[in-house]
């Protein structure tokens, strides 16, 4: 059975920093693309980044110099190191995994996804 749970979440201030994990169970996520997705109260899902299973890394405009996602193959776990946080970044973050779709296409569109995790930035 596929599980994915986030973790790491919070509030914080404007130009501070979140590290969120994602501990993958039921298939070992390093062999295909992962990533991470966001969804603001009355936004639509906006992808945040993505690794592919060589290590590639993509991120949305918005975030890129900011955030940085990586994988800790060991562990089965997904990380989104966030830094310079701001108001705009508010938004429950979900990690995102399949096994049939590539990274090109957006995570919000992947089958397994964990229950998120709130992540909240004041000015």
């Amino acid at each position: 059975q596929v599980q994915l749970v986030e973790s790491g979440g919070g509030s914080v201030q404007s130009g501070g920093s979140l590290r969120l994990s994602c501990v993958i169970s039921g298939y070992t996520a390093s062999r295909y693309c992962m990533g991470w997705f966001r969804q603001a109260p009355g936004k639509e899902r906006e992808e945040v980044a993505n690794v592919d299973r060589y290590g590639d890394t993509r991120y949305a405009s918005s975030v890129k110099g900011r955030f940085t996602i990586s994988r800790d193959n060991a562990k089965n776990t997904l990380y989104l190191q966030m830094n310079n946080l701001k108001p705009e970044d508010t938004a429950m973050y979900y990690c995102a995994g399949d096994l049939y779709i590539v990274c090109g296409v957006s995570v919000t569109d992947f089958s397994y996804r964990g229950q998120g995790t709130q992540v909240t930035v004041s000015s």
